[in-house]
């Protein structure tokens, strides 16, 4: 069960900072929701609620690890943390079975547990779910090929249009290239077959 804590204060700034001295912790690591605010001709009154984020962390790993067993998996998770956002490294008993062809059941698993959040904490709380380093290898293959087009493209002066990609493959492509001195990227198309072009910038 996921602990949270609820404070009152008569400014919403007030609740928060009655949390963090409560909890000992800056407001950077707590999860925080308004509940309610309410106001009478003499006094004002705002409710909030706070979760600790090492305990989503916490919470995050147990619920994989209970979703995986009630599928049939065994697994070990492994949790590390980049820019505030936790990644579930999975070893199984069965990788390429919780992958799926092109990643699918690993999508489908991420989705589900997603899902079992936010209905648990009433919010988007970001994080990445990885089978022994299948979606970093692929996020790699992502970006080396965006790069090789991309000289392609200084080569030749003629834009290439990359495969459908998701928004996060698109923003990785983006990303990649945010800073190349020769070309530069756009979106096109409609979801889900939206796509980036690497375009040759003017001389």
């Amino acid at each position: 069960m996921l602990k949270k804590h609820n404070y009152i204060g008569k400014t919403y700034e007030e609740a928060v900072n009655t949390a963090t001295i409560d909890l000992q912790e800056l407001q950077a690591n707590l999860l925080i929701k308004k509940k309610e605010e309410k106001k009478t001709l003499l006094s004002k009154k705002v409710s909030i609620e706070v979760i600790e984020k090492r305990d989503i962390k916490e919470y995050l790993k147990n619920l994989i690890k209970s979703l995986l067993k009630d599928m049939g998996f065994k697994a070990e998770i492994e949790i590390t943390i980049n820019n505030d956002v936790p990644t579930y490294r999975l070893y199984s008993n069965n990788d390429s079975l919780l992958i799926g062809k092109d990643g699918k059941n690993l999508k489908a698993l991420t989705i589900v547990i997603n899902q079992m959040l936010i209905k648990e904490i009433g919010t988007n709380y970001h994080f990445f779910i990885d089978v022994n380093d299948y979606q970093e290898k692929n996020d790699r293959n992502i970006e080396n090929l965006a790069r090789r087009l991309a000289k392609e493209v200084k080569n030749t002066k003629i834009e290439v249009k990359m495969d459908s990609m998701n928004s996060y493959q698109r923003r990785l492509v983006h990303n990649a290239l945010n800073n190349n001195k020769y070309v530069y990227t756009e979106s096109t198309g409609e979801e889900p077959n939206r796509a980036v072009i690497i375009k040759p910038k003017k001389d």
